[in-house]
Order: structure tokens, then C-alpha cells, then sequence
């Protein structure tokens, strides 16, 4: 996955993030939680892995991530056939990284 720090897609069930976004907003987590904000995707860090939320997996040799959470997505009416690229900003205020809009394309 080559995209920049600041996008982020939704597809399959899958939330994928680059290696560089990890690296800049989730350095040395391996877990996160996901929150629906009215159209919006909250994705907050998690300290304590036993705390929970959904594991940061390794995809490829590159560092890039996967949040493997169709039962999130589909529980928020993001079905698995669709997908999208989304714009993603921190927001310092809600101290997790915010995807504007993810769930105003169903």
C-alpha cells in the first residue's frame, strides 16, 4: 500500500492503513478502537492491549496495517461489497485519528 499518511481504506471488512500512518499515529500499538460518530470513523489507540479493541495486523514486509472488523463495519451498515478511499486527520481534541464521511456512502 503506497498511499501517504492521511488515507485509509474501507473494504471486505478490512480498515487498511499505510505503514507511514501507523508510524505517525499509532507508533509500537498493536490494538484500536473503532467508533461511529455520526458519519464519521473515530479510530482510537489503545495503550494496554488487554484493554482490547481490534489488532493492528502486520500485512505486508512493508509495515502497512489491517483492522480486520467486518462485524464493526456491518453492524453500521457498511456492507462487505462496498469499498472506498477516505481522507483520515487527527484530531487532538478526540486524541484518535478521524475518518470524515466513512459511513455517509451507504
Amino acid at each position: 500500500m503506497s498511499d501517504p499518511p492521511g488515507v485509509v481504506q474501507l473494504r471486505r471488512g478490512g480498515l487498511y492503513l499505510s505503514s507511514a500512518m501507523c508510524a505517525e499515529f499509532y507508533p509500537g500499538l498493536e490494538t484500536v478502537i473503532l467508533l461511529r460518530r455520526d458519519h464519521d470513523l473515530l479510530i482510537l489507540p489503545v495503550r494496554h492491549a488487554a484493554a482490547g479493541g481490534y489488532l493492528l495486523k502486520l500485512r505486508n514486509s512493508a509495515g502497512d496495517r489491517v483492522v480486520f472488523a467486518p462485524d464493526f463495519f456491518q453492524e453500521h451498515g457498511f456492507e462487505d461489497h462496498l469499498a472506498g478511499e477516505f481522507a483520515a486527520d487527527w484530531d487532538a481534541a478526540l486524541a484518535g485519528l478521524i475518518v470524515r464521511g466513512a459511513f455517509a456512502v451507504n
